[in-house]
């Protein structure tokens, strides 16, 4: 498989283009070339030569080196001490470039590594340099990378009325999509104007065994955040991430992040049997295995919790039958009918939101949680709404398939 950034820089027809044009880069940590050199640095090898020219490079959240460990940690701008370019921060003072930040460059070279789902940042922050862009006449060329958990659709749509930075777009949790298939729907849908190109990926194929859309064996796993520390961690984040909303641990504070489950006053067996007794397939596809820890900050610091951890790197992985949205929808429902007056929701400030619940932005509406709250409420009904928006959207997203 070859790389966006490694057919640019190996292919002197598509650099040409880019020849008398300022170029500026948004990248992160994970903006590696299939030797593992940063994207910058790559870029700046040629610009040595004369081929390309940098003039800026751009920062999402946690910044373009990756220095900002968590969440709602802002990063300054700065100007690289290697190079003497400005490095602005997408995720400091502003979210949305600037005035000034356009002025710096003719075309914008985005290589960011997604994980597939809609409540990434990444997402949000392609979604407004797009829209930028448009408005200020400025060309886009992203540098394609695979989407780790390939090409299955789950979760509602975002519905009108839930946007925020971590829903910027009305696609599901799970959306099946490279980035630049993604940017290319966003356009379509947006009615953009605007000069973007996708340098795409070479021989990839996004159903294949073993990876179903990570190519395992020829790609390093390079954190795109801190805590998407495996391939592992990426499959189960369209569901797992929906406990930061909660009161329960989703790992942060221990070397598995977003795979573990829990808290230290509940029977996690208790749970994971009314889990089965409600709908036993929605557990399918992984292996879960009882589970102890304690977290060394973050929610339930110091405590030791009963929970579980979602293994999808055994035999037991099933690419199709996975579905980590429901799984985890599933054990809310299950711990609300557990235990009745269990405080489940969060209340604080997410992502800068500060009267909306962050159970309700990541989700993309407020159904899931009345659904979880209303006893009466069965499994049913949450299928019945999810599973029209995922077959719309694989209607939908059908014509910006690439690979």
């Amino acid at each position: 498989m070859q790389l966006g950034i490694d057919r640019l820089l190996n292919d002197v027809h598509l650099r040409s283009a880019l020849r008398g044009r300022r170029l500026a880069l948004l990248a992160h940590p994970a903006s590696v070339n299939h030797i593992g050199r940063h994207t910058l640095d790559a870029l700046m090898t040629f610009g040595n030569r004369g081929d390309l020219h940098l003039t800026a490079a751009f920062g999402p959240q946690h910044g373009m080196r990756g220095d900002k460990q968590d969440n709602m940690v802002e990063s300054e701008d700065m100007v690289d001490p290697l190079y003497q370019i400005p490095v602005y921060s997408l995720y400091g003072e502003v979210r949305y470039p600037t005035a000034e930040m356009l002025d710096c460059f003719d075309v914008l070279l985005i290589d960011l590594q997604d994980i597939g789902t809609r409540i990434y940042t990444y997402v949000t922050t392609l979604v407004y340099l797009l829209k930028a862009c448009a408005h200020a006449n400025k060309a886009v060329w992203i540098l394609d990378r695979p989407n780790p958990i390939g090409r299955p659709i789950e979760g509602n749509v975002l519905k009108s009325g839930w946007e925020s930075f971590v829903g910027a777009a009305p696609i599901p949790m799970r959306h099946g999509l490279t980035l630049g298939e993604l940017a290319q729907w966003f356009i379509d849908q947006h009615h953009l104007e605007l000069e973007l190109r996708v340098i795409a990926l070479g021989d990839y194929y996004p159903e294949a065994a073993p990876g179903y859309g990570w190519p395992t064996y020829e790609l390093a796993w390079v954190n795109p955040s801190p805590n998407a520390a495996s391939l592992n961690m990426a499959r189960c984040f369209p569901g797992t991430v929906l406990i930061e909303g909660t009161t329960l641990s989703e790992g942060r504070g221990t070397t598995r992040p977003l795979e573990l489950i829990g808290a230290p006053d509940i029977d996690i067996y208790r749970v994971l049997k009314r889990m089965e007794s409600l709908q036993a397939n929605w557990l399918e596809g992984c292996l879960i295995r009882y589970c102890h820890f304690t977290p060394m900050f973050q929610k339930h610091s110091g405590a030791l919790c009963n929970g579980f951890q979602i293994h999808t790197d055994t035999e037991y992985y099933q690419y199709y039958q996975f579905r980590p949205y429901r799984l985890i929808a599933l054990f809310l429902k299950a711990l609300r009918l557990e235990y009745p007056d269990y405080s489940i929701w969060r209340h604080f400030t997410y992502e800068y939101e500060t009267h909306r619940l962050a159970i309700d932005l990541l989700s993309g509406s407020d159904f899931l949680r009345t659904w979880v709250d209303d006893n009466q409420a069965q499994v049913a009904d949450l299928e019945a709404y999810l599973l029209p928006d995922e077959l719309s959207w694989m209607k939908q997203r059908q014509s910006f398939l690439a690979y």
